[in-house]
């Protein structure tokens, strides 16, 4: 079975902030799914992405100009400007796609937001000393320095 996930990290806290999966995700999926977030967190002053065809859309940039958001793509063939959000992609795909037989769309979703847990209230990073990223958000200084809502896309 082919899966498309979108992951949103916080590189400031390391917070996976929203993985979405589907066996397709379109322009109109990623702000939608973007919109939660920004709910959920508050507006980002700028999104970082790479240079999926849905990030350079005519609804996405519109979305991006309503929301007053200032769309940051790589450059292409440059991962290492989105270092975590790449980082993140692949310890999600050797942690949770490759490790598991998904039968259906939903238990790929079951077994993602499993992995989220995980990957935030329980699991080490080495960046953080060893501790959860949780941890770093509950000891994160309290000026707001996070940048919310950077985003990366797995295919």
């Amino acid at each position: 079975m082919k899966l498309r996930t979108l992951n949103v990290v916080d590189v400031y806290t390391r917070e996976s902030l929203a993985i979405e999966v589907d066996h397709s995700l379109a322009s109109r999926d990623v702000t939608r799914v973007l919109e939660g977030v920004m709910a959920e967190r508050g507006r980002p002053a700028r999104l970082r992405s790479d240079n999926g065809p849905e990030f350079g859309s005519r609804h996405f940039l519109a979305w991006c100009e309503q929301a007053k958001i200032t769309p940051a793509p790589i450059e292409p063939g440059k991962p290492q400007q989105n270092g975590v959000v790449e980082s993140f992609n692949g310890r999600f795909r050797d942690e949770c796609l490759n490790a598991n037989l998904f039968r259906t769309l939903a238990d790929a979703r079951c077994a993602t937001a499993e992995w989220r847990e995980f990957y935030y209230h329980r699991r080490p990073h080495s960046s953080l000393c060893g501790g959860a990223a949780s941890f770093r958000l509950r000891y994160a200084p309290p000026s707001g320095s996070s940048a919310p809502g950077t985003s990366g896309k797995h295919p």
